[in-house]
Order: C-alpha cells, then sequence, then structure tokens
C-alpha cells in the first residue's frame, strides 16, 4: 500500500486556483459555485478573470486560504469532474 507523502506547503497557506474553460455565461457561476463549497469565506478580490486572445476561453484565478492538501485534493477533484472544465491547476 502506498504512504501519502507530506504535502510541500504549509498550511494554512494562500493557495491559487487557475481554471480554464470555454468562455461562456455559466462557466464562471460554476467554477465559483464549487470552489464556495469548499472554501468559506472566499473574497471578493481573490477571484480574477482573463479571457483568451480571441475570447474563445476564460482563465479564471482564485486565490483561496487552503486549510490543508486534503482540502486541495477534493478541490481539485469536483473541478476536475465539472464537464466546463478544460483544465484546473
Amino acid at each position: 500500500m502506498p504512504t501519502e507523502q507530506p504535502s510541500a506547503l504549509q498550511f494554512p497557506c494562500e493557495f491559487p486556483i487557475k481554471v480554464i474553460g470555454n468562455n461562456s455565461e455559466t462557466f464562471e457561476i460554476e467554477v465559483l459555485t464549487i470552489i464556495k463549497q469548499y472554501v468559506r469565506n472566499l473574497r471578493e478580490n481573490a477571484i480574477r478573470t482573463k479571457p483568451s486572445k480571441n475570447s474563445k476561453y476564460l482563465a479564471i484565478t482564485i486565490t483561496i486560504n487552503a486549510q490543508s492538501q486534503q482540502q486541495l485534493d477534493t478541490i481539485y477533484q469536483a473541478l476536475n469532474q465539472c464537464p466546463l472544465v478544460q483544465i484546473a491547476l
């Protein structure tokens, strides 16, 4: 049975999550809904968006106060299960 590797991060910490998907009306709403399920007290200024050059895609960066590696793993798993998400970094 593999042993769990300790995280290189020191928790709690500020951690940016970048999510890329098609630039649609529902993409940003869906991503924020997922993040808010796992992060309490998400600050307004913690969210940045940037459309691609031709505006086909939207990159959303959300900086959260991460409490644990398990929290981050759960968030990434939920984001990757969302059909609107192309990439979660």
